[in-house]
């Protein structure tokens, strides 16, 4: 009979053992369903943020570019209005050159002029005397 009682009280402490675990707190849908949405909600966040620090690196990036451009554009526009008074200096000088000599060559002309004047004032005269004579 011990024997008996033996096996019987296995058979009773396997059966609530399996009982036991077999019949743990199930937990219903919703509960489960929370859960995972709670941890999808998570791991969303955490991409999240991700994308957000990628998207602030980016941000610095182009604003980093768009300096870098402005200061270039800047750069060209300075260089350009140095040649630009460079190429009007020079004009400058240029047409300078070809005023002085302009000037110049007037001057001379002014003077032959003067004196092809006094040449033919004298010539207009002694072909006056030479009328008066022959008369």
């Amino acid at each position: 009979m011990k024997n008996t009682f033996r096996k019987a009280l296995v058979l009773v402490v396997g059966v609530a053992v399996t009982l036991i675990a077999g019949c743990g707190q199930k937990e219903p849908p919703n509960v489960k369903k929370s859960r995972l949405t709670a941890s999808e909600n998570i791991e969303l966040k955490e991409q999240l943020k991700q994308s957000s620090r990628e998207i602030e690196r980016l941000n610095e990036l182009h604003d980093e570019k768009i300096t870098e451009q402005k200061n270039l554009l800047e750069k060209c526009q300075q260089e350009k209005e140095t040649w630009k008074k460079k190429s009007q200096q020079n004009i400058r000088d240029q047409v300078k050159s070809v005023l002085d000599t302009v000037v110049e060559e007037n001057a001379k002309l002014r003077e032959e002029n003067e004196k092809l004047k006094t040449q033919i004032k004298e010539l207009q005269k002694e072909g006056e005397q030479g009328e008066d004579t022959e008369k």
